[in-house]
């Protein structure tokens, strides 16, 4: 294993400010402001963000929450639909956890003041790829998230005992002999603060920018995942990222998500050459779950030449998709594309991060004192592919459980905050040589042809060598400001994608291997876990 540093950056705990709270949750978006709406009044909170809450994932979300909510549905059948789809490597006690309080979850955001789609005076629900039901609850169309994340940030904004620092980048968790204490955390125009806490919970999201074809937004960086690593966190199951099959493919337009919830209401996948292919590859057609979708869209484009392929919505009621999709319709008009009558150029990117860093069901990570949950986490919830509408879901709960759990926590421990006398004064090399944006797109590209929607040994090994040489000359360097500190998260990210992506010698969900091509489950039903052992300097 490579020999990663301990902490990004320098400093004196002498000579920089001092922040005591109770717990710190590090991540503004639906898990971590879930957590923060969980904790006891009587505990003090802080809330870091790197940007505005506006930029977490969890407003991007378009589809919705699931949940077995209709009569004619069943906590069973979700929970099998998830295990389906998680290619028998799931956490059955964690998905019947989950599955079994979506309900509760969406009546709670209700009674919050959540406006979702009605249909006849009742919730509206609709289906996406891998759902045997009609269960997906939706706001606006496709802006649940925005809708979902409006309301949790409201009811935060009435606690008193909650405060939120935004555009603050987390550096590193601070830890001792017993566990974690907080985090080193940079502000502007203000320094590094070391911000002590008797509890803190991680939900800082996923990693998709480390890939040129991406959903996520800017800040999707990787970045709790490598700070819980360099503070001896185990990581789990960081082969798996999920590609999103259908991402608007226009020139000049950002990547953006067309949902899953467009094939939900009967939209077909077409070829350059007008035919509807997905019957070639499954017979769920364009409702297959989105690791099956996303492998026949490659293969399609490869067999074409052509670089993308089509939604065609042009056999729908216009009114209903115009009522359904508004938001994805304002999009595709800017590019002069009318959703009801033209074709949707659309190809995979990365989503959704299934790996990262190992908790239970009340979201305690491998560190004591630290929990996690959201898209930071390895679960067990989706296995090796995430059930489309879930993500929301696990944000919820996962949020809950982690909020309750670390106030309980924090509920126990006396009002006295040990500050170890001495955690980090090494001076690391001044970076003032290295193109950062050449570097990170380097990777991007790097990670989309090597380590993408289909992988080889080949490929992988060229990544690997080439991530390993970045890393020797990048993660060596004393960063100033949080370009150069989301390269060497991301950098650290990829590695160990890079790593488990070879090591796993078989194709489930979403790790598609063309040179392993079969499931093996004699061999590979299991998790590949990194962690960096205690005490070890670099």
């Amino acid at each position: 294993m490579y020999c990663f540093p301990r902490y990004l950056a320098a400093f004196d705990p002498k000579s920089v400010p001092h922040h005591f709270v109770d717990v710190l949750i590090i991540g503004g978006g639906l898990a971590g402001l879930r957590a923060a709406i969980e904790i006891d009044p009587g505990l003090r909170v802080l809330v870091i963000t790197k940007d505005a809450l506006e930029q977490s994932s969890s407003v991007y979300a378009q589809g919705g929450i699931a949940g077995a909510i209709k009569s004619d549905d069943c906590f069973e059948s979700h929970v099998q639909d998830t295990l389906i789809a998680g290619c028998n490597l799931c956490d059955e006690e964690i998905v019947e956890m989950v599955i079994r309080e979506a309900p509760e979850r969406i009546d709670e955001l209700i009674r919050w003041g959540a406006s979702f789609d009605k249909e006849a005076g009742e919730l509206a629900v609709g289906k996406e790829g891998g759902h045997s039901h009609h269960r997906i609850v939706h706001a606006n169309g496709d802006a649940t998230g925005a809708e979902i994340m409006r309301v949790v940030a409201c009811w935060t904004d009435r606690l008193p005992h909650v405060g939120v620092w935004k555009n603050a980048f987390t550096l590193d968790l601070l830890t001792d002999e017993d566990g974690c204490r907080g985090a080193v955390v940079a502000r502007p125009n203000l320094g590094n603060t070391l911000v002590w806490a008797k509890q803190t919970i991680l939900c800082t999201g996923g990693a998709g920018q480390l890939y040129r074809e991406t959903s996520n937004p800017e800040v999707a960086t990787g970045d709790g995942i490598a700070a819980a690593f360099r503070a001896g966190a185990q990581l789990r199951d960081m082969e798996f990222m999920q590609f999103h099959p259908t991402m608007l493919y226009i020139a000049g337009s950002n990547r953006r998500l067309i949902t899953e919830a467009v094939r939900g209401e009967g939209a077909h996948l077409i070829d350059c050459q007008g035919e509807r292919f997905m019957g070639d590859y499954d017979q769920r057609m364009e409702l297959a779950p989105r690791d099956v979708v996303s492998h026949a869209i490659e293969l399609q484009m490869q067999k074409t030449g052509h670089p993308c392929v089509y939604l065609d919505m042009s056999h729908l009621e216009a009114s209903v998709i115009r009522n359904r999709f508004p938001g994805i319709g304002l999009v595709c008009k800017k590019f002069g594309l009318n959703i009801v009558t033209d074709r949707i150029p659309v190809r995979p990117g990365a989503h959704y991060f299934i790996g990262g860093v190992s908790v239970d069901g009340e979201g305690r990570t491998t560190v004591p004192h630290l929990w996690a949950a959201g898209e930071v986490t390895s679960s067990g919830l989706h296995g090796a592919n995430r059930l489309a509408s879930n993500s929301l879901l696990e944000g919820m709960v996962y949020g809950a459980h982690a909020g309750a759990a670390a106030s309980r926590e924090a509920l126990t421990m006396a009002d006295q905050f040990h500050v170890p006398p001495l955690v980090h004064c090494e001076s690391s090399e001044q970076a003032d040589t290295l193109d950062i944006a050449d570097i990170r797109n380097s990777l991007k590209s790097l990670m989309w042809r090597k380590a993408g929607v289909h992988r080889s040994q080949v490929g992988l090994k060229e990544a690997e060598e080439t991530v390993e040489q970045w890393c020797h000359y990048v993660l060596s360097q004393q960063f100033s400001d949080s370009e150069g500190w989301e390269l060497q998260n991301m950098l650290t990210v990829a590695y160990f994608i890079i790593t488990a992506a070879l090591a796993r010698e078989e194709t489930r969900g979403v790790h598609q291997r063309i040179d392993f091509e079969e499931r093996n489950d004699s061999r590979w039903r299991r998790h590949l876990e990194y962690q960096r052992k205690i005490g070890e300097a670099h």
